[in-house]
């Protein structure tokens, strides 16, 4: 089922989709897209037990669409809400790309509150872009055109973003229906966001992981690149690096099964760090 929640005093309301009973999951969308993403996963786990949780960040999907508040310690704190609303605990949360982003932040800021595994998948994590002692993700020049691109012509700039996204062949309805997930978003959600891609750095917050961690990462990931998770594996301590060979930034469509699978047995996984 779907509901709304209210996050601040502001009256922000965060959509939440709500499907099946038993151990949480909470999923966090990456960046342009919102919670429906992740409908092949909803569509296995409550099968097996785990209650699928899942919600549109603000400025995406069917949340609010405020003109502030796009920063990812104010995207962290619109989870903690949610998680305190829901009176949740032993939880696992799920980071996608920019979802990664916004996981990792809160558990650094809101010290794991309910949390006992992080996935992180695709995750834009520890930093988005190059930087002058950071070697890896894409150039700051990049980004910059990809937020002018939303600017002028966001439809064509998200479909010139999807031409990255997956490794595998799919086909040209499931390409059309992935872009509406982008044309869902607000565009100023949409450009704000993008530019905390661009501008946050979460060197930091790897060392506040204190629940164990797994990094799901596509070996082909032209969005994310590879060496992101070798840098996540090597600051969170503990960590286990799962890497899906045959995917691009795309890990959950392009390997489906392996990735809904790999979420199941996460679950269902002894909580404390090895």
């Amino acid at each position: 089922m779907g509901y709304y929640l209210t996050v601040d005093q502001k009256g922000t309301k965060i959509y939440v989709e709500d499907i099946g009973s038993g151990m949480p999951i909470l999923f966090l969308h990456g960046w342009p897209v919102n919670h429906k993403m992740f409908e092949y996963q909803f569509n296995e786990l409550p099968k097996h037990g785990i209650r699928c949780i899942a919600i549109d960040l603000r400025g995406f999907g069917k949340s609010s669409r405020p003109f502030k508040g796009y920063t990812y310690n104010s995207l962290a704190d619109d989870v903690r809400a949610v998680i305190h609303a829901l009176q949740l605990s032993a939880l696992t949360l799920v980071g996608f790309s920019m979802g990664g982003a916004i996981a990792l932040r809160y558990m650094s800021r809101h010290l794991g509150f309910g949390v006992n595994k992080l996935i992180l998948a695709g995750a834009a994590v520890p930093s988005f872009i190059k930087r002058d002692d950071f070697p890896y993700g894409l150039s700051k020049g990049e980004v910059d055109s990809i937020i002018q691109a939303t600017y002028q012509d966001r439809p064509a700039m998200l479909a010139d973003f999807g031409q990255k996204f997956f490794n595998s062949k799919i086909s040209s309805s499931f390409r059309d229906w992935f872009q509406l997930l982008g044309l869902e978003a607000s565009g100023h959600g949409t450009i704000k966001t993008a530019k905390s891609l661009r501008d946050e750095d979460l060197r930091e917050d790897l060392s506040q992981i204190f629940v164990k961690a797994y990094i799901l990462h596509g070996k082909k990931d032209q969005i994310c690149p590879f060496p992101l998770a070798e840098a996540m594996h090597k600051g969170i301590e503990g960590s286990t690096l799962i890497p899906f060979e045959k995917s691009g930034h795309g890990l959950f469509y392009d390997e489906q099964k392996k990735f809904t699978e790999t979420l199941k047995d996460i679950v269902y996984s002894a909580a404390k760090r090895d």
